[in-house]
């Protein structure tokens, strides 16, 4: 085995070990997957750097969603990390960012980016469409879907 294929093997481990923690709100475990805890919310703007940021976001997060979790579809590496595509989902039961919980579900397609320096964690930077969650939690009205839109039928 290469050095380069030891240290892409390390990551992937370390990748995985991350989602899974998050899955099972083992967050002691989730923070020690990284070598300084930051998580980067494109969507939002939001920046959680150091550990009290990230715990915070992590109970405001899983306040709203006590049951988030995300789901595997793939891996990407690149020189200075991973990329994984997953599905995000959660029921919202809880306020989020003073909006009332609307009992219902969301699933996502998003994609995180996993910055590494070396093999140490210093980043989770993720981006996905907010507009797909508000739509699926009926905060907003949903676009229509492309093969209505062509159809030149209503949303449903």
């Amino acid at each position: 085995m290469t050095a380069g294929q030891d240290l892409r093997e390390r990551r992937e481990a370390l990748v995985r070990e991350h989602m899974a923690s998050e899955n099972h709100h083992d967050f002691e475990a989730t923070l020690g997957t990284f070598a300084h805890p930051r998580y980067e919310i494109v969507p939002t703007g939001d920046v959680f750097d150091g550990e009290e940021a990230v715990r915070r976001y992590f109970e405001d997060s899983r306040t709203a969603f006590p049951d988030q979790r995300n789901e595997l579809i793939a891996l990407h590496h690149t020189d200075s990390g991973v990329i994984v595509e997953f599905d995000l989902r959660g029921t919202h039961q809880g306020p989020l960012r003073g909006i009332s919980a609307t009992g219902k579900e969301f699933t996502c397609r998003t994609v995180a980016f996993f910055l590494f320096e070396g093999d140490r964690l210093v980043c989770e930077r993720v981006y996905f469409d907010a507009a797909t969650i508000l739509g699926q939690l009926g905060l907003i009205q949903p676009a229509p879907s492309l093969q209505d839109a062509a159809a030149g039928q209503e949303p449903r």
